[in-house]
């Protein structure tokens, strides 16, 4: 279904044309005076230059062929030469008609239906999720799902840290507290067991005291980085035990994002790229593009339009060790023999924006992606604390997520029981999605690029913009709807299938919602091109805001013309199914009563 602003461009682009100018003028705008216009179209104001005319006398002629278009109530010249338009009711109301019956609700799908690879979670195995995993998580989720609303093949992969030192300090750490483990014996010559010989909460004990004792025992630290060596290069005892730790650690990263409601159709790790690592570093140095310096291999990445200095590539390290750098490369290969993307999306916070750099011009300069393949680094900021300093727990550690959505949810149900009308198992249930919706949508409802305050106290307001007040607006709609049916003995299914429609608005706060629905398509689109789930927030925050005046001002279920009503009762569905759908793309849903 053609966009709202595409439509009226055609008519505008129909009339420069008639006047004798480019068609290219006829872009057509939201208005940034909606107190004088509707949408406006600022084309006249560059044909003059072009056209050596003054803008007010282009603008003029315009209108003049417009003004019997059905499609406007009003198209006026301006000074000092724009278009200001408001679109024609009727023709309003035929647009959502269509909209409604369309799939999607009019979205066109692409029709490429590339395969993008989203790269986004970067959880460490041995480690739980804490608040710094947050933003990841959530943003690829709902670019994830975006994308594959348009159309597009979009596969997810969770990446994670697998195969660096924290292995061999998990591994020597285990080895300390159970020595007698077969692992550690030499002349262990059985099949070693099924079982790990640690839990989750053992594990994540492991680790941390591994580190601490590695910053203060030198000779610890060199057994781990030995012990790291081996199981790189596949000994057995030391392999058994990196499976005991993925396994473990993997059930546990599920668990904890599927709280989340985050999903991945692919695990992937870094170890999965090593395969690839030998053949890659031995075609660098084949191209000519990789060179000793150091002692290390590196790669150039500058290029003439740098206005900065980038420093090289490294591959190698100088003791031999690969790198972040060279394992993404590795992975960049493997998804490229297994998928052949269209485009990389990888979404990590702006600390590793050279990393980013470096990689994405390697892949290039070596031919492993093509030119014209798209490689987006989506950055984000920190989740601070009302201190304005990254968020911490009153102790002043990083917060586990399990215990973040915890404390959200519980904060939830202690609202929700405040004036309790449901069973507290109910209360349970809505508080979980309220509190997933909060959590998301405080995030999401922020520029990805930049920190933001977590505020729990605003995140779980029923008012302003928050997703408390998203659900709210939705379930609002839906009581309307159950109290219709009660009133008129009508199904949704009897809805559907009348005849009736959504008709001319005869309100302004009516029309006002029915302008802000047609936006939706455009939103959609807009938010995946760029990456920028805000725009989506921002669009059903102004939606919600419109619905909730049109319903303080409009009687609907005491309106006394049925046919009246039910305009109403059609447009209030359409309302609820767009704000559905793109909460649904954020990552979250709605309860059906708070």
């Amino acid at each position: 279904m053609e966009k709202i602003l595409n439509c009226m461009a055609v008519e505008i682009a129909t009339a420069f044309q008639a006047c004798g100018y480019d068609k290219s003028y006829a872009k057509v705008t939201l208005s940034n005076r909606p107190d004088l216009c509707e949408f406006q179209c600022n084309g006249a104001m560059a044909a003059a230059k072009v056209y050596k005319k003054k803008p007010i006398d282009i603008a003029t002629q315009v209108t003049d062929q417009l003004k019997d278009c059905s499609m406007f109530s009003n198209v006026a010249a301006v000074m000092p030469g724009f278009i200001n338009i408001r679109l024609n009711e009727s023709y309003l109301a035929d647009y959502l008609n269509q909209m409604k019956t369309e799939e999607k609700l009019g979205v066109e799908e692409v029709k490429t239906h590339d395969t993008i690879i989203v790269d986004y979670g970067g959880a460490n195995v041995a480690k739980p999720l804490h608040v710094g995993h947050l933003r990841s998580a959530i943003i690829g989720e709902s670019i994830k799902r975006m994308g594959r609303f348009l159309g597009y093949h979009v596969i997810g992969d969770v990446h994670l840290g697998d195969w660096g030192l924290q292995m061999g300090l998990i591994i020597e750490e285990l080895r300390d507290r159970k020595p007698d483990l077969p692992y550690f014996d030499e002349a262990f010559a059985g099949e070693y067991p099924e079982e790990a010989p640690f839990t989750i909460s053992e594990l994540e004990d492991i680790y941390p005291k591994a580190s601490k004792k590695s910053k203060e025992n030198e000779e610890f630290k060199n057994r781990a980085q030995e012990a790291t060596r081996r199981l790189q290069e596949g000994y057995e005892p030391f392999r058994a035990i990196w499976k005991h730790i993925m396994s473990i650690s993997l059930a546990d990263l599920k668990k904890n994002y599927k709280s989340l409601d985050v999903t991945f159709d692919l695990w992937k790790g870094e170890s999965d790229a090593q395969v690839y690592i030998p053949n890659l570093i031995q075609d660098l140095q084949d191209q000519g593009l990789a060179y000793e310096s150091q002692g290390a291999l590196v790669v150039d990445i500058k290029e003439e339009s740098d206005s900065k200095e980038f420093p090289p590539c490294i591959i190698r390290k100088s003791d031999g060790a690969a790198l972040y750098a060279t394992s993404d490369l590795g992975t960049i290969l493997e998804r490229e023999k297994d998928f052949a993307p269209s485009k990389y999306i990888y979404i990590t916070d702006k600390r590793q924006e050279l990393h980013f750099i470096q990689v994405f011009r390697v892949a290039k300069k070596a031919g492993y992606v093509k030119k014209d393949t798209d490689m987006i680094h989506l950055m984000f900021g920190t989740m601070n604390g009302k201190d304005g300093k990254p968020f911490k727990t009153r102790e002043g550690g990083l917060m586990r997520l399990e215990k973040l959505v915890e404390e959200i949810n519980e904060a939830v149900y202690a609202r929700i029981m405040e004036n309790r009308t449901v069973s507290s198992e109910e209360a349970r249930e809505t508080a979980r999605m309220i509190g997933l919706a909060a959590l998301k949508y405080g995030d999401l409802s922020n520029q990805a690029s930049k920190d933001y305050i977590f505020d729990m106290d605003r995140f779980i307001s029923f008012e302003g913009n928050t997703g408390p007040y998203i659900l709210y607006t939705i379930v609002r709609i839906k009581s309307i709807l159950a109290k219709y049916e009660e009133l008129t003995n009508r199904t949704k299914e009897d809805l559907l299938e009348s005849e009736g429609r959504i008709l001319p608005a005869v309100g302004q706060t009516e029309k006002a919602l029915m302008l802000m629905l047609t936006r939706y398509h455009e939103v959609i689109e807009t938010s995946f091109a760029e990456t920028a789930p805000h725009k989506l927030c921002q669009f059903i925050y102004e939606l919600s805001d419109v619905f909730n005046k049109f319903y303080n001002s409009v009687m609907i279920l005491k309106e006394e013309d049925a046919q009246r009503q039910e305009s109403y009762i059609h447009l209030i569905s359409l309302t609820k199914k767009v704000l559905e759908i793109c909460i649904d793309l954020l990552g979250f849903e709605a309860p059906e009563r708070m």
